[in-house]
């Protein structure tokens, strides 16, 4: 606590009542002679003032020794704006990591991750010397268009607000440095009149505040938030009239300190803002906010104008406006306060750069993660992503960004020259390795983004800026050359040409082909870097992306989107536009269990959809697929189905298949099917938990599979399309499977089955094994083939076994014996089966198909593949005696026997990631 000196000596008192800036990166004689005249206790640091980290911690420093020699008694207050986003006073690029914005943190879906941005920010501070932190953002974006405050903000849902506002405040206290909440009662609904001299207005009535506005800030009250920032905004509603909220007894003494109960330190909008030092004057404003209950007075940078509020709370005090026990009562507050996060041998003694150099690494990473998790992919109607699915190498892609300051925490704003450049008419070409010109003002930022995406996608990038000149020729004639365009946005709601632009270049876009098929139309990503609520709600806008800052390190992340080395899990924050979530995990779907009589003609709908999707080079795993395909109707397998359905129309949004195989204890989910209109709306989220809740029921239950050979339609995790397999695996990984833990699984076609001949090699090293094979049909075989198969565990073996000895007319089981003992077995089978239901492979084509499946090698042959061969071999040999065209290997472990089988003329015709678990992993994960 502070020596008696400072409760005795009025000066002493009044200068810890006031926060104030400078100019300069090093201690100037003004800031000197507040600090030693005027008992100044509270300094804001901003970006003038700020170069590097290294000097950051020098300077602070030698503002806490000026103090200290100067007789404080208590260090001083150095306070700070690092909300991350656009919006850092420190940046510097090897020190000072860069965190998404609070918006672009809330995107993550988690407060974790935000307890853990506000600490790693907390403790950078905290090692150059920053005791207080001007955060974090209260503010609930009650009206979302128009508001500057943008994404400096969790969003416009107060309880979403409330919840990230306290993991940030959480995250800076326990680093050691004080809070400071703003911006109170909110600048979440402001009304602008249009002159510098007006203040912005907030028309909601008290009441419609309470219920929305201010709830994050009674939360972070109730949480112990050190200290509160009182804007400066006029407030006009049935109820409350006044000029300025920080000079107002009824914001502050009666709304703030006693109807919400906060006691810490309040601080007022700094005076120096235009509207108020004109209507009010900055001598009587500073005895008015104090009069109100502020405990500080904030003058920005002006000496002139701090002496002013200096000698203007000085006369208020000696003409008895303000009591001498309403001085000590603010001085009680801010001494508190510093308690609890400073002292004078932590202030003399800052961390500095060996503190922040330890930091790195965890910090870089957490940066690279908050990111990557935070960018959202709001709607992509027709599948445009990645972009590299979409471009050949030698195609061009044309960038559209619009003419922007670079925010303050990227390179560019550090490195720019002085000329602005106000729309160049010669578009950028980036090419791989392509030379960097000078950085442009307004550009920069935009231009090296283009150079990265170009490099990346290693082909070329055509780029140029538009400015409210519209759509000009150049940009129209770049549009025709260029098979897809990306346009990049900012704040477009409030910078209204940028969103007559962008719909203009989507009018352009929809009547012209794209070049790879004329019945599409040209590719257009439309990407905003700040306000995701420039076409949030726009669905003519198909393809929107959302990366919440335009920092070097969002735009990194984007153009991993774009390329498709990262899979966005980011979601729209707060209520806009709720349906367009990416991932809504508190929405429900009513899940029912499958009824045949009802939903089997809505499968078969659902199926057809599914069919049509996807590239039509490619053949979808569900081509041929019927609903009988995953009724297995068999004894010795429980089968539980379910379905999200419409119960008016009838019609399927989703369906899942499952399987308890009872023999192995293997419960396996064989495939999760939504309707691609639903999609991206937690349907796929609600089949799994309750196919996961129903198999966790089943006795005997020892492993989880993703994927099933029976039926056989979804082996695993689908992996022909690497962009997909990358969404697949981030997606099954959230749902708590270990994808690392899979295996490879494929099916195998081979064609013109006439023309085929047996490679000589295999044939030769078949006969060389000295091995017996034999083709026996009926369940008088079963006795050897069973135990055989018993050294098998993989899921569904058993059951094709029992069903192929079962079925001797169709069906029959190859041997390969050596004195007697059954080595190796496969199982061979035509369309006439009822085991070929189960796979559409086999009739899913005009060609005749005969199927192999299941084959079953005993452990420990050395001369596996050549057995395997030798199997395959006879099982074709036999095939072709049936007149067929074609033979299936409907599932073949990937290990090493691809090539085996590739050299005997097989392609791989759908490939697929087997996971598994075992059923206490699952347990504890779910």
């Amino acid at each position: 606590m502070e020596s008696p000196s400072v409760w005795d000596d009025m000066d002493r008192t009044m200068g810890q009542l006031f926060m104030m800036g400078f100019d300069g990166t090093e201690a100037t004689a003004q800031i000197r002679k507040l600090i030693e005249v005027h008992h100044l206790g509270t300094i804001l640091l901003t970006a003038k003032n700020l170069k590097s980290a290294e000097q950051t911690t020098k300077l602070v420093l030698d503002l806490q020794t000026i103090a200290h020699e100067a007789g404080h008694s208590v260090p001083l207050a150095i306070a700070l704006d690092q909300e991350n986003g656009g919006v850092n006073s420190l940046f510097d690029e090897q020190c000072i990591r860069q965190f998404p914005s609070a918006m672009g943190v809330a995107a993550t879906g988690s407060t974790e991750m935000a307890y853990q941005i506000a600490n790693a920010t907390a403790e950078e501070l905290s090692s150059v010397g920053v005791n207080w932190i001007m955060g974090p953002v209260l503010d609930v974006l009650t009206n979302v268009k128009n508001q500057p405050l943008g994404v400096r903000t969790t969003g416009d849902d107060p309880d979403e607000v409330s919840k990230y506002g306290v993991a940030f405040m959480k995250g800076y206290r326990d680093a050691g440095i004080a809070t400071c909440g703003k911006h109170f009662p909110s600048y979440g609904n402001l009304e602008f009149l249009g002159s510098s001299l007006d203040v912005p207005i907030i028309t909601d009535s008290l009441e419609q505040l309470s219920l929305s506005a201010l709830v994050p800030f009674r939360h972070a009250i109730s949480e112990g938030v050190d200290a509160m920032m009182v804007g400066g905004c006029a407030m006009s509603s049935a109820g409350v009239n006044v000029m300025h909220a920080c000079l107002s007894e009824q914001v502050v003494d009666d709304l703030l300190r006693d109807e919400l109960g906060f006691d810490g330190v309040v601080v007022s909008e700094c005076l120096e803002m235009e509207a108020l030092s004109h209507n009010i004057g900055v001598g009587g404003g500073t005895v008015m906010a104090v009069k109100a209950g502020c405990d500080l007075v904030l003058l920005c940078r002006s000496f002139s104008v701090q002496q002013e509020a200096i000698g203007g709370l000085k006369l208020g005090v000696e003409n008895g406006m303000i009591t001498k026990s309403r001085i000590q009562q603010s001085l009680r507050r801010v001494l508190e306060m510093k308690a609890r996060c400073t002292s004078w041998e932590k202030a003399l003694a800052p961390k500095g750069m060996t503190r922040l150099n330890s930091l790195q690494a965890s910090h870089s990473k957490l940066s690279t993660k908050a990111y990557n998790t935070s960018i959202t992919v709001v709607r992509d109607k027709d599948r445009l992503l990645p972009l590299s699915n979409l471009l050949d190498q030698e195609e061009e892609l044309l960038l559209l960004t619009p003419l922007v300051k670079p925010l303050p925490a990227s390179a560019a704003a550090r490195g720019l020259t002085t000329k602005h450049i106000v729309g160049s008419p010669d578009p950028a070409i980036w090419d791989k390795g392509g030379a960097a010109p000078s950085v442009m003002n307004g550009e920069g930022i935009f231009r090296e983004f283009g150079r990265s995406l170009a490099r990346k996608r290693t082909g070329r990038v055509l780029h140029t800026s538009y400015t409210a000149n519209g759509v000009r020729p150049v940009h129209e004639n770049l549009i025709t050359r260029a098979s897809a365009v990306v346009v990049i946005t900012a704040d477009a709601n409030r910078n209204l040409y940028q969103h007559g632009f962008t719909k203009h270049v989507a009018m352009i876009c929809k009547s012209q082909p794209s070049q790879a098929s004329e019945k599409r139309e040209k590719p257009l990503v439309v990407v905003s870097v700040s306000s995701p609520y420039d076409f949030a709600v726009d669905p003519s806008i198909g393809t929107y992306i959302c990366t919440y800052d335009f920092t070097d390190t969002a735009l990194r992340a984007l153009i991993d989107v774009l390329h498709g080395d990262l899979s966005p899990t980011g979601s729209l924050p707060g209520m806009i536009n709720q349906s367009q979530k990416l991932h809504q995990s508190k929405q429900q779907w009513l899940v029912e269990t499958w009824n045949e009589e009802r939903d089997a003609n809505a499968l078969d709908d659902l199926l057809k959809t599914l069919q049509l999707e996807g590239p039509f080079t490619q053949q979808p795993e569900v081509s041929g697929c019927s609903s009988n395909t995953f009724l297995l109707r068999n004894d010795t397998i429980d089968e539980s189905h379910f379905v999200v359905r419409n119960s008016s129309t009838r019609a399927l949004y989703g369906f899942c298949s499952t399987y308890f195989f009872k023999v192995t204890g293997t419960g396996v989910i064989g495939a999760i099917l939504v309707d691609p209109d639903r999609r991206k709306l937690s349907v796929g989220h609600s089949l799994h938990n309750r196919a996961i809740k129903n198999l966790l029921q089943k006795d005997g239950i020892k492993r989880f599979q993703l994927g099933s050979r029976l039926p056989s339609v979804f082996l695993g995790i689908p992996t022909s399309n690497s962009f997909e397999r990358k969404r697949l695996r981030q997606w099954f990984a959230n749902m708590g499977w270990n994808v690392a833990l899979s295996r490879p699984v494929c099916s195998m076609l081979m064609r013109n089955l006439v023309k085929w001949r047996a490679p000589e090699g295999i044939t030769k090293s078949v006969e060389r094994a000295e091995l017996e094979f034999d083709m026996v049909h009926g369940w008088e075989h079963s006795s050897s083939i069973l135990d055989h198969i018993k050294t098998s565990s993989r899921q569904g073996v058993m059951e094709i076994y029992r069903l192929a000895l079962r079925d001797p007319k169709t069906c029959g089981i190859i041997r390969a014996q050596r004195d007697g003992v059954v080595l190796g077995t496969v199982v061979l089978y035509n369309a006439g089966s009822a085991w070929s239901e189960c796979v559409p492979a086999l009739k899913d084509t005009d060609e005749v198909r005969g199927g192999i499946s299941s084959p079953v090698i005993s452990p420990g042959v050395g001369e596996y593949s050549t057995l395997l061969q030798g199997l395959i071999l006879l099982g074709i040999r036999q095939i072709q005696k049936q007149q067929a065209d074609a033979v299936l290997l409907d599932c073949i472990d990937g290990d090493g026997h691809f090539d085996s089988l590739s050299a005997m003329g097989f392609s791989v015709l759908h490939s697929f990631e087997e996971v598994s678990c075992d059923a206490d992993t699952m347990v504890s994960s779910f």
